[in-house]
């Protein structure tokens, strides 16, 4: 079979563009070359003939033998700006921007239907774990029960620090910016941020969801404390941010990314520092084990070199839980287990708990267990306030018909107590 010739030009020559230009030297196979680079500071030094290098944007975008764009650069308004010249000048695209996917997401999708051209962007989740294409071929199908992912290297590589060497969490973000594992500026990784965009299109793919960040309830893992990992501990869990999405019985998702309680056989439990895990049970082929590196030069240019040569033969997503199934909904119509940890009591609600099933209070630290209403979760801020740590327990999710059972059994056993240690 003949493949079609693939020119490329390529925005931006950071640590994955680089990574690009360097993986696609050492696969001559694919018959796939860089044309032009275009970069934004002429004057730096990079690992690549100076002829290559561009600040000419329209070099790129109006070459007509260049026939695919490929956008690594940071900027999100930048790149929907590059993405959309390109699709609409006839070229393919390759992205690994998961905050202007996020962002644009709906143009992105109406762009795809109007120019009927390819956009690839693989790597703008989990890096080198094949995740999208997965979910699009081997999972087209409307059986996909749940979805569970660690998606963030840089605050799992945190987590891990905090776990294993007893770090503060400010000393395990200060390593993992030494190593480059965060940025200087790291809000958008250890407040949630990055995991939620990446949710974002991810639930497209498995539900056919287009959801808006303000739909999804997220936090990061800036309020999990010293105490909260020794609690973890004592109970035989660890913490992890984990991104969530379970189809209920009544056909709705539930979907949000939260840090959880894991189970130490839990496949996500395995997870540790850069890495990501992905998690997908469906109806028939019951869970599958997905792990590789989040983040990094070459484990990010694999999977952009993926697409590059899914190019070779005009390789397009289907959406098919979208254009092909009829698309899920969001609900906020469910419980979640949580553990609380806090400074005062007047900081939480106790009130709006269905059910407490654990107080602990000592000098240091107080927190619960309980079950509460999603919905009252969404629409309240007490939990992001005040020092408050919300944790998920394991399997945290729990259906509105089974809550009365729950409550019934609850009180039976006689479970709301106080324990002072």
């Amino acid at each position: 079979m003949q493949h079609k010739k693939l020119t490329i030009g390529l925005f931006g020559f950071g640590v994955v563009g680089e990574g690009v230009y360097k993986v696609l030297q050492q696969t001559p196979s694919l018959q796939a070359t860089i044309k032009k680079v275009c970069i934004r500071n002429p004057n730096k030094i990079r690992n690549a003939p100076d002829e290559l290098f561009t600040t000419d944007k329209e070099l790129l975008l109006e070459d007509p033998s260049i026939n695919i764009i490929v956008e690594v650069i940071n900027d999100a308004d930048a790149a929907y700006k590059i993405v959309r010249t390109a699709l609409l000048n006839g070229k393919a695209v390759v992205s690994a921007n998961k905050k202007m996917i996020a962002e644009h997401l709906p143009a992105l999708l109406s762009l795809q239907e109007a120019t009927e051209l390819p956009f690839l962007y693989e790597a703008a989740a989990c890096a080198s774990i094949p995740v999208i294409r997965n979910l699009e071929e081997y999972y087209d199908n409307d059986l996909l029960r749940s979805i569970r992912a660690i998606v963030n290297g840089s605050t799992n590589f945190i987590l891990t620090k905090i776990f294993e060497e007893r770090l503060s969490f400010k000393d395990a973000l200060l390593q993992a910016q030494q190593l480059g594992f965060a940025e200087s500026d790291p809000t958008l990784d250890i407040d949630g941020f990055d995991a939620v965009n990446k949710w974002i299109f991810l639930l497209t793919h498995a539900y056919g969801i287009i959801p808006n960040q303000a739909d999804l309830v997220f936090s990061g893992i800036t309020k999990i404390t010293l105490h909260d990992s020794h609690v973890a501990t004592q109970k035989g869990y660890t913490i992890k941010l984990v991104a969530q999405a379970s189809k209920l019985s009544n056909g709705k998702v539930a979907a949000f990314v939260l840090p959880q309680f894991i189970k130490m056989d839990d496949p996500l439990a395995f997870i540790k520092n850069e890495y990501n895990g992905v998690v997908i049970e469906s109806a028939f082929a019951d869970k599958q084990f997905f792990y590789g590196k989040g983040a990094g030069s070459f484990p990010t240019a694999s999977a952009v070199l993926s697409d590059i040569s899914a190019l070779r033969y005009d390789y397009r997503y289907e959406y098919k839980k979208l254009y092909h199934h009829q698309p899920n909904e969001l609900t906020n119509d469910f419980y979640v287990r949580s553990y609380i940890s806090f400074d005062e009591w007047g900081d939480v609600p106790h009130d709006e708990f269905e059910s407490i099933d654990e107080w602990h209070a000592n000098e240091e630290r107080k927190y619960l267990v309980g079950i509460i209403h999603f919905k009252k979760l969404q629409e309240a801020t007490w939990w992001k306030e005040n020092n408050v740590s919300l944790i998920l327990m394991p399997e945290p999710l729990i259906e509105s018909m089974e809550i009365s059972r729950i409550k019934k059994r609850s009180l039976q056993l006689g479970t709301k107590h106080m324990q002072t240690s």
